[in-house]
């Protein structure tokens, strides 16, 4: 049946709607990057890069912010912690789900799953308050200074991987469930150990959402504020660097810079996701 003109225009209208409603907002921000002015906003001063390399006050640019290339860095290098260690986990977890029976399976999957729906805040607060307690333990009982439990980047990294490990669990077990358990069992009947049928067939297979997984995790964990501001020491990721830098300076066109350079990160390393996924299903 043909589908009538009118459904067909609203339709189109409704599609182009969202997609404006999804674009617009990053656009804005990302046009003020390029904005020959000190203050985010109209009227437009004139194109300029010097909110990406400007080296001097006021116009201090991203690339020579001090700062802010700080933050970045303790982002990346968070996120790459946490993305592998999720991934590990999530591996593990997923076969256990997968192709594992036990006892309360079923409950302890929904335990798993809970982090993903409790709000960051009170995450990351229960977190801080459950290592301190440990902690203070510690110290006054055992004399043991276990400072990795304190506000900083080890505790970020061990309060992100408490719900990144749901997300990769979730993505690996997806593609796993689609395994073809007959292909392991016929290697096993020709000789191979587990280790190489692990090695050489389930891994593999496994690869394409072990990258998107790792990808996941990474994004997520770079952007994360509520439970990371909690549990943040000293050296503060840029989510937080960039908070801090609006309470205290306002709004700047180098924030707006900072976000053209996440998104285009963002976005090369969803593409590319996407990319491996497709060149494995072609495989």
């Amino acid at each position: 049946m043909r589908t009538p003109a009118h459904l067909l225009w609203i339709y189109r209208a409704y599609v182009l709607i969202f997609f404006l409603y999804l674009v617009a907002p990053l656009v804005a921000a990302g046009a003020f990057a390029f904005n020959d002015s000190l203050f985010p906003a109209l009227p437009w001063q004139g194109f300029t890069l010097d909110w990406f390399f400007s080296p001097t006050e006021p116009k201090l640019g991203l690339f020579h912010d001090e700062r802010l290339l700080r933050g970045l860095g303790n982002s990346v290098y968070i996120g790459l912690i946490v993305a592998a260690l999720s991934v590990v986990a999530g591996t593990c977890n997923a076969f256990l789900f997968v192709h594992k029976e036990f006892p309360f399976k079923a409950v302890l999957y929904i335990l798993m799953v809970v982090p993903l729906v409790i709000p960051g805040v009170i995450l990351g607060i229960s977190i801080l308050v459950f290592a301190s307690m440990i902690a203070n333990f510690a110290d006054e009982q055992l004399g043991l200074f276990l400072t990795w439990l304190r506000p900083g980047i080890p505790l970020v990294v061990l309060g992100q991987f408490s719900f990144m490990t749901t997300i990769t669990t979730l993505v690996i077990a997806a593609r796993l469930q689609k395994f073809d358990v007959s292909v392991e069992e016929a290697a096993y009947n020709l000789g191979a150990s587990g280790v190489r049928v692990l090695r050489t067939i389930t891994l593999p297979y496994l690869s394409p959402a072990l990258f998107s997984a790792f990808v996941v995790a990474f994004l997520v964990s770079f952007e994360n504020f509520n439970t990371t501001l909690m549990l943040v020491g000293s050296d503060a990721p840029l989510t937080v660097t960039m908070y801090d830098r609006m309470v205290k300076v306002g709004s700047t066109p180098v924030l707006n810079a900072v976000s053209v350079v996440l998104m285009l990160g963002s976005g090369f390393l969803a593409l590319l996701s996407v990319l491996v996924q497709r060149e494995r299903s072609a495989a």
